[in-house]
C-alpha cells in the first residue's frame, strides 16, 4: 500500500521560509543562495594547510577509548605508506662480506633484494665474543650528508667539543657510525641501512628521493611500466619514496631477526631526523619492534620536510605525536634540539606521559630535552639512548652511557659494491619497472580479496553516514515555476564549519516521498537544460512526483570565486611538484565532495521534512562520485544511477587535477566502487537510462 504522499514543505518550515519567499520569471542562470560575489561560510575555502601547520595530540579520555582510535590511526597510515597490503616477500638473497674487526665488535658490508631487482644497502656491527643472543637494533640515518660515509670534518667537530656535543674527534665525526659501534659493544647486532640515494642505494637517486622538484612528462603514462614515482598514477596506487624506504625497514627487521646472533623478541629502532621519521613510522606500523627512540622530529611543529617523509593521505587528521603515540604502551624515548621540536616539552610530551600514564606505563616514555643544541643526534642524545635501551632491552651494562673511541671507517671501508659485487641498475626505466612490478603484486592480491579492497576503499574515501556531521538547511528563497517550486538554499555542517549551496525542485502535485540528489559537473546547475528549464530527466523524475536537489560541491557554482569551473585543486604554497606536499595534510578535493553528498544525504534523512527513499543519480562527468557516494552511503541510498563513462582514477590529468583520489587504482578504480557496494547501482554505462530517468 502506498503511502500518502505530503508536501515536502511542512507547516513549520513554510512559516519559517515565508520571509524569504520570492515568485519571479525563470532565469537562465540557476537561483543563488548568496549574494553575488559572496563565497559559502565553509573554512575548507581557506588555504590548505602545510607541513609547518600546527598537529597537537588529544590524548584519549580513559585507556578503554585508546585501542580503537589507535587502530583506525594505524590503518590511515598503513594504507597511506602504501603497505595495505604489503608487498609479497620475496627471498632476501642476502649478501655479506667485507668484514673488518674492530677489535670488540666486527662491521660487514650488506645487500638486501627487499623486492625482485631492488637492493637495500647497509652495514652490519656484531659484537665479538657473545654467549647469548643480544639485541637487534636498526639504524636509519637521516638527512646527513652521504648517510653512512657522513664525515663532519674536524673544524665542525672541534667546535662541537668546545659546545659539549661531543667528546672525541673521531667519533663525532661520524656519529651515525659511533652509535652503532657502541650499541655492538653494548651486546646489540645493528643494521644500519642507506635511505634512498644515499651511499651505496642508488637505484633511485638521491635527486628523485629527496630533492624531487617537476613532474617528469615521460614517467607520467597510465599504463602499468609506463609511470614513474610522484607521478599521478603512482599517487593513485600509493607507491611513494615513503613506501619503500618503510618497506626496507620492514624487510630489515626479517633480516635481522633470521641473524644466529639476534633475540628476534628485541629489536629497537633509533634514528635521527629523517632517520627519526622511519623510526617512528616503522614502530607504529611493525609490531616486532619492542623499543623505539625517534631522535629531533617528534613534535606538534614542522612534520618533515623532505619529498621522502611525505606521502598522500599520511597527515589529514593526525601528525607525528599521534603516529610515535601508536607505540604506546611499549618504551619509547624522544629527543628535543633547537629545531621545530624545541617545544615538545609542553607541547606533544606532555599529552604522550598522560596517554602512557593511562595504559598504566607512564615510566615507558621518556624525553631528553636538550634545546640548547642545534638539529642533532650528538653525545649528549646518544647516551640518553644507550641508557633508555639499556633498561629496556635489558643490557645489563652498569655504565652504558660511556663511548669509547675507534677507528672511523670510511666510504672505502664500507662500500658494498665493488669488483666482486657489481653495483646493480637503476635509473628511469628500472624505476617503472619496479613499480609495475609492485601493481601487479598488490593487484593480485586486491582482486583475491574483496573484503580487503573494501577496507581499502573505507580507508581513502574517509567518510561514511556515521561521521558525516550534524547538517542543519536553511532555505533563502523559494520560486514558483508552474508545475513545481524551487527552493535555493544552504546546507550548514555545524560539526565541520562547512556550507554547501543546494536548490530543490519540489512538484506541486502530490510528493512521492522521494528525494532524488542529482550531480552534476556543473553543480546545481545542472539540473538545468540549455533553455533554463529542468532538463528533461529531471523533469521526469518531477512529473512522477520526485523532489530533485541539486548541489554546489566543493569548489562548484556559488563556492567559486569566478564562476568558472576549477581545472586544478588548490595546492599549498611549495615548490616542489610531488602531491604529498598538499595531501598529505588534506583530504583529496574528491573525497571532500564526496562529503557534500553524504552531508546531503544526512540532512534529507535528519530534517524533518518527511523523506522515505533517497536516490542519486550521477551522469556523465559525475559519475565516480556518485559511485563513491553510493558505496559510502550503504542502505542509506534506493536508487542509484550511474554512470562512469570510461572514467578510471589511473588516468586523471595530473597531480592537480580535482578528481586525483591517492590510492584509488590500487584498489580496483572506479570499476571496484561499483562492484563492491552493499547495493549495487545501476550501471548507465551497461545498461542504458533506468525507466525512472527515461523521459
Amino acid at each position: 500500500m502506498q503511502t500518502p504522499a505530503r508536501p515536502l514543505a511542512s507547516a513549520a518550515l513554510t512559516a519559517l521560509v515565508l520571509p524569504f519567499l520570492a515568485l519571479g520569471a525563470l532565469d537562465a542562470a540557476p537561483p543563488r543562495a548568496l549574494p553575488e560575489g559572496q563565497l559559502p561560510a565553509d573554512k575548507r575555502l581557506a588555504p590548505p594547510k602545510d607541513l609547518n601547520g600546527y598537529f597537537p595530540f588529544k590524548p584519549p579520555a580513559d585507556a578503554a577509548a585508546w585501542p580503537a582510535r589507535a587502530e583506525r590511526i594505524r590503518q590511515q597510515l598503513r594504507v597511506a605508506v602504501g603497505l595495505f597490503p604489503e608487498p609479497g616477500k620475496t627471498p632476501l638473497n642476502a649478501v655479506v662480506h667485507g668484514a673488518i674487526d674492530g677489535g670488540d665488535f666486527t662491521v660487514e658490508r650488506v645487500a638486501l633484494e627487499t623486492l625482485p631487482g631492488f637492493y637495500l644497502t647497509a652495514s652490519l656491527y656484531r659484537p665479538k665474543g657473545q654467549s647469548a643472543p643480544g639485541p637487534g637494533v636498526l639504524c636509519p640515518h637521516g638527512h646527513w650528508n652521504n648517510g653512512r660515509f657522513y664525515d663532519a670534518g674536524e673544524a665542525a667537530v672541534k667546535a662541537q667539543i668546545e659546545a659539549g656535543a661531543e667528546a672525541e674527534v673521531e667519533t663525532g665525526r661520524n656519529p651515525i657510525q659511533a652509535r652503532c659501534v657502541h650499541l655492538a659493544r653494548l651486546g646489540c647486532t645493528v643494521l644500519q641501512t642507506d635511505m634512498l640515494g644515499y651511499a651505496d642505494n642508488t637505484q633511485i637517486s638521491y635527486e628523485l628521493a629527496h630533492r624531487f622538484a617537476e613532474q617528469r612528462p615521460g614517467m607520467n603514462g597510465a599504463e602499468p611500466g609506463t609511470w614513474g614515482l610522484f607521478s599521478p598514477a603512482a599517487e593513485s596506487h600509493l607507491q611513494s619514496v615513503m613506501m619503500l624506504q618503510t618497506w626496507n625497514s620492514v624487510r630489515s627487521i626479517d633480516f635481522l631477526q633470521s641473524l644466529p646472533g639476534v633475540d628476534p623478541a628485541r629489536i629497537a629502532v633509533t634514528g635521527a631526523s629523517g632517520g627519526g621519521t622511519q623510526t617512528f613510522v616503522i614502530s607504529a606500523l611493525d609490531p616486532r619492534v619492542t623499543v623505539s627512540m625517534p631522535a629531533v622530529m617528534v613534535s606538534t611543529a614542522m612534520q618533515g620536510g623532505c619529498t621522502c617523509e611525505n606521502c598522500s593521505l599520511m597527515r589529514t587528521d593526525e601528525g607525528n605525536v599521534a603516529f610515535a603515540a601508536l607505540f604506546a604502551p611499549k618504551p619509547l624515548g624522544l629527543t628535543t634540539a633547537d629545531d621545530w621540536t624545541k617545544e615538545m616539552a609542553t607541547k606533544g610530551f606532555p599529552e604522550l606521559k598522560q596517554l602512557y600514564s593511562l595504559l598504566g606505563a607512564p615510566d615507558k616514555v621518556m624525553l631528553h630535552d636538550r634545546t640548547e643544541f642545534g638539529h642533532n643526534y650528538n653525545l649528549p642524545s646518544r647516551q640518553a639512548m644507550y641508557r633508555w635501551f639499556n633498561t629496556h632491552l635489558s643490557l645489563g651494562h652498569p655504565e652504558p652511557d660511556q663511548e669509547r673511541p675507534h677507528r672511523r671507517l670510511t666510504e672505502a671501508d664500507l662500500t658494498v659494491w665493488g669488483e666482486a659485487h657489481p653495483e646493480p641498475q637503476g635509473g628511469p626505466d628500472f624505476e617503472k619497472k619496479l613499480l609495475a612490478g609492485l601493481t601487479a603484486d598488490i593487484a593480485a592480491k586486491v582482486a583475491a580479496d574483496p573484503e580487503l579492497a573494501r577496507t581499502g576503499w573505507r580507508t581513502i574515501l574517509d567518510a561514511d553516514l556515521a561521521r558525516a556531521g550534524a547538517p542543519a538547511w536553511t532555505l533563502v528563497h523559494k520560486n514558483d515555476r508552474g508545475d513545481h517550486l524551487e527552493m535555493v538554499g544552504l546546507i550548514d555542517n555545524t560539526t565541520y564549519g562547512e556550507q554547501v549551496p543546494a536548490l530543490f525542485l519540489y512538484p506541486k502535485a502530490d510528493w512521492n516521498r522521494r528525494a532524488v540528489i542529482w550531480l552534476s559537473p556543473e553543480g546545481k546547475a545542472g539540473l538545468y537544460g540549455p533553455d533554463g528549464a529542468p532538463r528533461p530527466e529531471v523533469a521526469k523524475l518531477l512529473a512522477d512526483g520526485c523532489a530533485v536537489c541539486g548541489l554546489d560541491l566543493l569548489y562548484q557554482g556559488e563556492s567559486l570565486k569566478d564562476g568558472k569551473p576549477l581545472l586544478a585543486a588548490p595546492k599549498v604554497d611549495n615548490p616542489r611538484e610531488a602531491a604529498a606536499y598538499t595531501l598529505g595534510y588534506n583530504k583529496p578535493l574528491f573525497v571532500q565532495r564526496l562529503h557534500d553528498v553524504l552531508t546531503a544525504v544526512r540532512m534529507i534523512q535528519e530534517d524533518g521534512h518527511g523523506a522515505e527513499k533517497i536516490d542519486l543519480v550521477g551522469l556523465a562527468g559525475a559519475g565516480h562520485w556518485a559511485a563513491a557516494a553510493n558505496f559510502a552511503a550503504g542502505s542509506a541510498l534506493d536508487r542509484v544511477a550511474v554512470a562512469l563513462d570510461g572514467f578510471r582514477f589511473v588516468a586523471v590529468g595530473g597531480i592537480r587535477d580535482p578528481d586525483l583520489l591517492p590510492g584509488a587504482a590500487r584498489y580496483g578504480d572506479a570499476p571496484a566502487l561499483l562492484e563492491l557496494a552493499e547495493r549495487a547501482p545501476w550501471s548507465v554505462d551497461e545498461k542504458g537510462l533506468p525507466d525512472w530517468l527515461q523521459p
